[in-house]
């Protein structure tokens, strides 16, 4: 007995150490980069203070319009159940219109579009898989931050108009915090469909120039983001 034990655990030991390899081997051949595309659907939740400078009637405020546009997004895996995410939109064109009185001197303005902007959103998340990857369904949480800078911005016609004349419009950048929840679904190969609901704190202030008279407000834009994609993964 003494002599079976003996021979026993080094045999033991050997099948550890190969099992113990076998699933670093199987680990390491697991895809560890994904790549997704689909598209991108903004739902802003606009809560600004009320334009002030010279000039300005009481009440005068701005939203922006819900938009869709191409979502990008690099998944690296970065440790057990975690993986990293750099989401991309491509830059849209949102358009801000009127809220307040129904005109502006005698110009209309509620609902109507007075400006818009391109902006790029890069957002990072961190996201953890609440099942293993043996599951075809794989729901997950995140929260990461968001970085938002603003160019091209114009003013339409109407919002020239509302301000007196040819303005400039000027928008900070925004740096927040945001959170994401998901699930994707393994189709075939490496081939998956992914289905998110994001949400992110971007503020800006607005500085709007009409020939060296400025008037200005603190705008949080609120957006929930929806994600529907196609994600491919090597």
């Amino acid at each position: 007995m003494k002599n079976l034990n003996n021979s026993a655990l080094p045999m033991a030991a050997a099948a550890s150490v190969a099992l113990f390899c076998a699933s670093t081997a199987l680990a390491d051949d697991a895809p560890n980069n994904s790549l997704r595309l689909g598209s991108y659907s903004v739902f802003y939740h606009t809560s600004a203070d009320n334009i002030g400078g010279p000039y300005v009637p009481p009440g005068v405020n701005l939203e922006s319009e819900n938009l869709t546009t191409l979502y990008v997004g690099y998944i690296r895996h970065v440790w057990s159940r975690f993986d990293a995410e750099l989401a991309l939109g491509y830059p849209p064109l949102a358009k801000i219109k009127g809220v307040g009185p129904t005109t502006v001197g005698s110009v209309p303005y509620n609902n109507v579009e007075v400006s818009s902007a391109r902006w790029i959103a890069p957002t990072l998340f961190i996201e953890y898989r609440l099942l293993s990857e043996n599951y075809a369904w794989q729901p997950f949480i995140g929260v990461g931050v968001n970085y938002t800078t603003f160019y091209d911005r114009t003013t339409t016609a109407a919002g020239n108009a509302a301000f007196g004349g040819p303005t400039r419009l000027s928008l900070s950048a925004s740096v927040g915090p945001a959170a994401t929840v998901g699930v994707g679904y393994h189709v075939s190969g490496p081939w998956h469909v992914y289905a998110s609901y994001s949400i992110a704190q971007v503020k800006s202030d607005l500085t709007a120039n009409t020939a060296g008279v400025e008037r200005t407000t603190h705008i949080s834009f609120g957006p929930q983001v929806l994600i529907l994609s196609l994600g491919y993964s090597f």
